[in-house]
């Protein structure tokens, strides 16, 4: 226990002062190619494009595909190979935001600091938008095969897990979990597997695709899961405390808009103080998970551990 902790603290100490810079130019290097990813040869509706490029190039902090990015990079892996599953990623994730926000589900007007898609384009665009980006999803994860030489059983695994995470047994799971839980009816527990599986399955996926594009083996895919799991149920929590006490110009949604809206959350079961500890908790957890597992960079997998528990929006 004594090893792990002293390899945990080196680790830290190296990737002090780094990781932002580090986040922030792969964010950027994903919104470059994300564009590109759209471009088609065949005849699409304009509405439809501008609709599914308006939400998918509306910012954000770009976890998810960073974190394939990151998974590769942290196994020393081709992180170019990796870029059209990040970009099939974020696509799923942005997806899953615009049908979220429709008036049907959380009948949201605004998405960081911007008019949700169907204020734009309408309701039916909206849901036509997501289905487009859902879709385009998978086309872009064969190009890792195509264009860049992956093994074509990697991209058959990539896209089994993708449709495992993101379908009814994960993230779309989680959304109709949240759909139906409200304070007073909805337990910690219940609170805990809609987190689990609206947020941390993607979070977990993006990790895996990484690594696998990344020669990852058993041992360390099994790392990234557990490592996904505590991170994105800290991340979750984050994001319900900021609800609380975050700056409505750096969340671009007004403060308290859990709280309005009947949803449950960490802080209103366990209260805001417990709710940090826990965030701490799983986080420390999050990096013991891979101290041992043979990464090459591991610095990049505990810098973002620490870059998350930190964030203010």
């Amino acid at each position: 226990m004594q090893q792990r902790r002293r390899v945990i603290r080196l680790i830290n100490y190296q990737s002090a002062g780094v990781f932002a810079d580090y986040v922030k130019q792969q964010a950027t290097r994903i919104e470059s190619i994300l564009p590109k990813m759209l471009d088609s040869k065949r005849n699409t509706p304009e509405p439809l494009t501008q609709s599914m490029h308006y939400s998918l190039m509306a910012g954000g902090k770009r976890l998810r595909p960073v974190c394939v990015l990151m998974a590769c990079d942290s196994l020393g892996g081709n992180t170019r190979a990796a870029e059209p599953v990040a970009c099939a990623i974020e696509m799923i994730h942005t997806y899953s935001l615009v049908h979220d926000d429709l008036p049907a589900m959380d009948n949201d007007d605004l998405r960081r600091g911007k008019p949700t898609n169907h204020k734009i384009y309408g309701e039916a665009m909206a849901i036509l938008a997501g289905d487009g980006l859902l879709t385009q999803a998978f086309h872009c994860i064969v190009q890792s095969t195509r264009q860049h030489g992956v093994a074509a059983e990697v991209s058959l695994s990539i896209v089994e897990e993708l449709a495992e995470y993101a379908g009814m047994n994960g993230m779309v799971g989680g959304q109709a979990a949240d759909m139906l839980g409200e304070q007073g009816i909805t337990t910690l527990d219940q609170l805990e597997y809609i987190h689990l599986h609206k947020t941390s399955d993607l979070i977990v996926c993006s990790l895996r695709a990484g690594g696998r594009i990344g020669g990852a083996s058993e041992q360390q895919l099994q790392a990234l899961t557990t490592y996904g799991y505590k991170l994105g149920l800290a991340f979750q929590i984050q994001d319900d405390i900021l609800d609380v006490i975050g700056d409505e110009a750096m969340l671009g949604k007004p403060k308290g808009s859990d709280e309005k809206s009947g949803k449950v959350t960490y802080p209103y079961f366990i209260g805001l103080e417990e709710s940090k500890q826990e965030v701490e908790r799983l986080t420390e957890e999050a990096k013991a998970a891979i101290a041992n597992a043979g990464f090459q960079k591991p610095e990049l997998l505990v810098g973002m551990a620490d870059y998350l528990m930190k964030r203010d929006h």
